[in-house]
């Protein structure tokens, strides 16, 4: 029986061959943030001259991957990208995905966007038929988070603000100096929908729901030999 991080690093060396066979050299790529993606990093290392450069989406990827020879690249220095790669907290059969359990949902939005395709790379236990077990990560305007608690309370949502860790006192800052709100209670069975809702309220940076930029194709070890799955959509709809 592989471990979670055996499980990630397998995952990890079958995205590394997609990427190569899917990208010529010298092309940039966006980089999401978390675990798998930090397995990811350290696999496609041998490979840092093949890229151009790499699209960060946040703070701690953009430090592993110039630990790693890596050239990164500020989203406003490029218009577009081949391809985004990141770690979902959960995905539907339809490729929606929560996202943002690492608090980096809003950069990970922005780099997606400016994708033409999504893989994600996940492990089984990220498989779920419907959104919501996963606390849904809200990130919001400091001033804002009261009233914004108030409507996903009003919703049915049970809303924690996110905390250190290490320090339970202290508030959890995001890279763009923002809180979280951590909401569950939720049966997410129309994402778009309410992502397009959440997205409406005054104080609201971003939603880890990713339906929007939901996964083109899904990288998922099932009984130890990685599944790709292809979802069938145009972004655009």
């Amino acid at each position: 029986m592989m471990t979670q991080d055996e499980l990630k690093q397998l995952v990890a060396k079958a995205a590394v061959q997609e990427i190569l066979n899917l990208l010529p050299p010298q092309s940039l790529i966006g980089m999401g943030t978390g675990s798998t993606v930090n397995f990811l990093i350290d696999e496609l290392q041998a490979h840092a001259s093949y890229f151009q450069g790499v699209v960060s989406s946040s703070d701690k990827t953009t430090q592993r991957l110039q630990d790693r020879g890596f050239k990164v690249f500020d989203a406003n220095q490029v218009q577009s990208l081949p391809l985004y790669i990141d770690g979902a907290d959960e995905i539907d059969p339809h490729g929606n995905m929560i996202k943002g359990g690492g608090g980096a949902l809003t950069r990970e939005k922005i780099v997606a966007s400016l994708a033409d395709h999504f893989i994600c790379i996940c492990d089984a236990s990220k498989l779920v038929s419907v959104l919501g077990l996963f606390p849904l990560p809200v990130e919001v305007i400091p001033m804002a988070s009261a009233q914004i608690q108030r409507f996903l309370e009003s919703i049915g949502g049970k809303v924690e603000l996110r905390k250190v860790k290490s320090d339970l006192k202290q508030n959890f800052v995001t890279d763009n100096q923002a809180w979280i709100l951590d909401v569950t209670g939720l049966v997410i069975d129309q994402p778009l929908e309410l992502e397009t809702e959440l997205n409406q309220i005054p104080g609201v940076i971003c939603s880890g729901i990713f339906a929007m930029q939901s996964a083109d194709t899904l990288l998922v070890p099932i009984d130890e030999k990685v599944q790709t799955v292809h979802f069938g959509k145009d972004k655009n709809n």
